[in-house]
């Protein structure tokens, strides 16, 4: 059964980089980026891992915890950790699963029938602090994973979170939302003194940045 959105995240117990991990434990109350590679030694993968660590900073600042996943057992990641760090001149501060026995990655649908069967598809799960998934992205092996846009997402759901709103296309930090429609434009007043825009009765503007 594939994972859908909103779902617990599967719990596991499995051993990794770091030691043995059970998944919901090691999340605690964070906000968690758990994502898949095909396996060891992969070049795209390699530029990745790289990224994922350079970005703790921004990872950090939203309470996400970051772990990776793949079929190779722990002294292969870990050979392959020090490529990465001599290539991407970035030292993996964060846990890589070894899901020899593919348990894990086959209780997240990793494993694709058309694709290899020994090794995992690239794939993204965004998880909340209620262990909820709330996003999922397959990328295809050529294509490097645009971890930029996985930021921005989880930006997008923090905020809507907290506020009854929207964010349009291409939105990024800092810029307006709509308005969700469950709110009346009485609603929408007294929650959002400062004012908004409204361009149709469904679609309406607000700058949260702005005072009322």
């Amino acid at each position: 059964m594939s994972i859908q959105l909103g779902q617990i995240a599967p719990d596991f117990e499995a051993d990794s980089t770091q030691g043995r991990i059970r998944f919901h434990e090691w999340l605690g109350s964070s906000w968690g980026l758990f994502f898949s590679h095909p396996k060891d030694f992969t070049p795209v993968c390699t530029t990745e891992l790289g990224e994922v660590a350079r970005l703790r900073p921004e990872w950090d600042k939203r309470g996400v915890k970051t772990i990776g996943l793949s079929v190779d057992p722990v002294d292969s990641h870990q050979g392959w950790e020090k490529d990465i760090e001599s290539t991407q001149g970035q030292k993996l501060d964060y846990p890589m699963i070894a899901d020899t026995d593919q348990k894990v990655s086959t209780l997240y649908d990793m494993i694709h029938p058309e694709a290899d069967p020994t090794v995992t598809v690239r794939s993204v799960f965004v998880i909340d602090p209620n262990k909820k998934v709330r996003l999922i992205l397959t990328y295809p092996p050529s294509t490097g994973r645009n971890f930029a846009e996985v930021i921005r997402a989880i930006d997008s759901l923090q905020l809507t979170d907290t506020q009854s709103v929207a964010t349009p296309v291409n939105w990024n930090q800092g810029e307006e939302v709509i308005i969700s429609p469950k709110l009346s434009d009485e609603d929408a007043h007294a929650r959002f003194p400062q004012g908004f825009r409204t361009l149709k009765p469904y679609l309406r503007y607000v700058d949260l940045n702005q005072s009322a």
